[in-house]
């Protein structure tokens, strides 16, 4: 489990990824450790960086100069993956938060996992698969939202339960982790349902359904019972045909 203390390295590339989110996805950072580096990579001679940089500038974030030296050839990429090698080789950091969008960087992912360390990828829909699938855990951009904009218009966007026990993906991975997850009583620990999700599926997020909790996501298939655990937390179960 990640813990307050461990450090990361968050590296975003602003060419494709918009300055109005950096807020969000460092709030969603602060749920795995402590960002103890964080740098923004782009060509900063360019207008069309220029809204990156008061936000940099707020969060503390180190703008890394790249310039384009030949057409045709993204330096950024380069500059970003030789960054994280470096701070890779330092052995200090618990997790890599990479945020591409439409940057490959799957090989950089597998790379640093190989060395036990856990890489954390954010990125908008359009975000390559082999990336995703790269990371241990995906965040898409559009399901975080800045802490003060919070509201109910994230249950508006709920997917409805019909909706939900159509999504052959989704209840074929629930009920496939509850059951792995499951003791022989058939309760499975619902933080372990939403583990094994996120081993098989790395973008697994129930706020891609406008879900803000899995809890909430299980319940909304009125496929599973989720209860509370007489430990504390919560566990789950397949519910039984008769509607038990």
């Amino acid at each position: 489990m990640p813990q307050p203390n461990d450090l990361l390295a968050v590296l975003v590339d602003a060419d494709n990824v918009p300055p109005s989110k950096i807020g969000a996805i460092l709030t969603e950072v602060a749920r795995f450790g402590t960002a103890s580096v964080k740098r923004v990579y782009g060509d900063w001679t360019k207008p069309n960086l220029s809204s990156w940089k008061p936000v940099a500038s707020e969060h503390v974030i180190q703008p890394m100069q790249q310039f384009a030296n030949t057409v045709g050839k993204n330096a950024t990429d380069s500059a970003l993956i030789i960054d994280a090698m470096d701070l890779l080789y330092t052995r200090r950091f618990h997790g890599f938060c990479i945020v591409p969008s439409d940057s490959d960087f799957t090989r950089l992912a597998s790379r640093i996992r190989e060395e036990g360390v856990t890489v954390y990828g954010f990125g908008e829909r359009k975000t390559p698969e082999a990336f995703r699938n790269a990371c241990d855990q995906f965040t898409y951009l559009d399901v975080l939202d800045e802490p003060a904009a919070e509201s109910t218009s994230a249950l508006l966007k709920r997917v409805p339960s019909p909706q939900l026990r159509g999504d052959g993906k989704l209840v074929s991975g629930l009920r496939k982790s509850v059951t792995t997850a499951s003791g022989e009583d058939g309760w499975a620990n619902l933080s372990a349902v939403g583990s094994l999700m996120r081993k098989q599926h790395p973008d697994f997020d129930s706020r891609n359904w406008g879900y803000a909790k899995l809890s909430d996501l299980v319940r909304a298939t009125e496929l599973f019972v989720v209860t509370t655990r007489p430990g504390g937390g919560l566990q789950v179960q397949h519910k039984k045909k008769n509607g038990g």
